[in-house]
């Protein structure tokens, strides 16, 4: 990859005044302030300030149906997708549909058998359920795009609710009831909800519904905040933009799990990623519970993550987590032999300047885990990046991955306008996408693909930048203000902070083969300091760009530096 750019994101210097003078720590109120922060009220992260579930088109409708067929005992089926966002979502339908008296189950398509969504092939499965033929399908976090499969579950007398947050295509399902914030003419004020807070926000406005029929007493009926676990988890993982509404809902998450208050489930996983629920934080959700919840559905069956997060018994939770910690180390395993796979492949088919894109493929790698690869390639080389593995019946299945100045969606859409026919399926959006193409394809779409990123941004060479919030006020640099940041809900579209500053080298040494570990000073602060998966030394003076981290040794709490970047000056 190129060198780096090292920026220092602009600060609103009337904003942060505005929120330091609300009452607001003032290292936050900067940092809050270059990321759009306006007002206190933007973050008010408390249940009242969260946006309506009235508010949701077709959530009331949606809700009215589903209050139906609870009272005339209908059999509903939840159709989940197989990542960590559709299982969280199928969790918490089925624990809050189970609490209001439906009759429910669930059914999670296989990824290398079914496709993604409800297809016509799900639909027969359905049919053939082990819990009896259903009344009502509920899809969480798909459906959007099942024209086909809901017309299938029509013609088979079978309603369908959707819930969803993807962009929907140029046609809608025939459904009962569709609730995405993203279909046509929704005004619902976040467009970021994930799928599990999708149908979070109908189960609050079922239990509503409930209230107004007798169902449950005004104010009656589960508590429904018991689920913000879930919540928190498939929202963190799913990456969706944390606005302000997002990060209510992941803090209040958060909140619950550092109170002890949480699915056996979430407590089981905890445990097996060697992770401190009184600590938990978004970092803990993306990186260490989630991979474990997506592994089942990458290389076996989702099934087994939401058994494991509906599960009320402890000990069962722990078993199924434990073989998802299983299922997880296999994935890395398998991950990182394709990822060398993969850097072997690039660097021989490039035999001077990379190009505009990377586009690799190799026979015996897992469907399941070219999106990871395609992910990690990207990050190697700041480049869109497509990998593909044999999908049978002579196609490649690919899965892609791209950097901020590449629309992934648009660029697959011209390579299909410019080739017919050379693309079998895509879709996805600017920054990931999936795609299928004919086995003996690959040789002809590796060039048009390249071709087509050069003509959408006429360059065939890219920046990497890494953007960072300047330099941290010596006063804050210690382990009381790393607790501080380490408290609050920070991720995609909500940064977390990345300072940069000039230190000179006193120490450094390689711990583990593989991460440098030094001393460094700035000024008369002499700070611990850690770059993982580095081992090239640094020089005497260097400018890093770095995060605070809390270090406990022997019960003693002191702040160390992560190091995510550094170069000599």
């Amino acid at each position: 990859m190129d060198t780096p750019k090292l920026t220092i994101r602009p600060t609103d210097l009337a904003t942060t005044e505005h929120l330091q003078a609300a009452g607001i720590h003032p290292l936050l109120a900067r940092l809050w302030a270059a990321r759009g922060v306006k007002r206190q009220e933007d973050v008010q992260l408390d249940w009242p300030a969260m946006l309506a579930p009235n508010t949701l088109t077709q959530a009331e409708q949606a809700a009215r149906l589903l209050a139906d067929a609870i009272h005339s005992g209908q059999r509903m089926l939840i159709v989940a997708d197989y990542d960590c966002d559709g299982a969280t979502a199928c969790a918490v339908a089925m624990r809050a549909l189970t609490d209001m008296g439906a009759i429910v189950d669930f059914l999670v398509p296989n990824r290398f058998e079914t496709g993604y969504g409800l297809s016509p092939a799900v639909v027969e499965l359905a049919c053939q359920h082990h819990a009896g033929r259903p009344d009502l399908l509920i899809t969480v976090d798909n459906g959007i795009a099942s024209v086909e499969g809901v017309d299938a579950a029509n013609a088979q007398g079978i309603g369908v609710i959707v819930t969803d947050h993807h962009l929907p295509g140029d046609q809608l399902p025939n459904a009962l009831a569709i609730v995405n914030p993203n279909q046509p003419g929704c005004t619902f004020p976040s467009k970021n909800l994930a799928g599990v807070g999708v149908i979070f926000y109908l189960m609050l406005a079922l239990r509503a519904e409930l209230r107004t029929r007798g169902h449950f007493p005004a104010n009656g009926g589960p508590r429904l905040d018991a689920l913000a676990d879930l919540v928190a988890l498939g929202t963190v993982a799913d990456v969706v933009k944390l606005d302000a509404n997002n990060r209510l809902l992941v803090t209040r998450g958060l909140e619950r799990m550092r109170r002890g208050l949480m699915q056996p489930g979430i407590r089981a996983l905890f445990a097996v990623a060697s992770r401190d629920p009184q600590a938990a934080s978004a970092f803990d959700l993306g990186f260490a519970l989630g991979p474990r919840i997506n592994a089942a559905g990458r290389l076996s069956d989702m099934g087994l993550g939401i058994r494991c997060l509906i599960s009320n018994d402890d000990m069962q939770a722990l078993e199924l987590a434990r073989e998802l910690d299983t299922i997880n180390r296999e994935r890395r395993q398998i991950e990182s032999v394709m990822k060398e796979q993969a850097l072997a492949a690039t660097e021989s088919v490039q035999d001077g300047p990379l190009g505009a894109s990377v586009c690799v493929f190799h026979p015996e790698w897992h469907q399941g885990v070219v999106g990871l690869v395609a992910s990690r390639l990207k990050e190697k080389f700041f480049r869109p990046t497509l990998a593909f593995a044999p999908a049978g019946d002579d196609e490649l299945r690919g899965s892609g991955r791209s950097i901020p100045d590449v629309h992934l969606r648009d660029v697959l859409d011209l390579v299909s306008k410019r080739h017919p026919g050379l693309i079998r399926k895509f879709g996805g959006h600017a920054m990931a996408a999936g795609l299928t193409l004919g086995r003996e394809d690959f040789d002809r779409f590796a060039p048009a693909f390249d071709l087509a990123v050069t003509e959408l941004t006429g360059r065939t060479s890219f920046e990497p930048l890494i953007e960072t919030d300047g330099s941290l006020e010596v006063g804050y640099a210690n382990a009381h203000v790393a607790n501080i940041l380490e408290q609050q809900v920070w991720g995609a579209g909500f940064t977390a902070p990345l300072f940069l500053d000039e230190f000179q080298v006193r120490s450094q040494k390689l711990v583990g083969e593989k991460h440098l570990k030094l001393s460094v000073q700035r000024g008369h602060q002499r700070f611990d300091a850690i770059w993982f998966n580095h081992t090239d030394r640094l020089p005497e003076f260097v400018k890093i760009a770095y995060r605070l981290d809390q270090n406990t040794w022997n019960g003693v709490v002191a702040v160390q530096l992560v190091i995510e970047y550094a170069q000599g000056i």
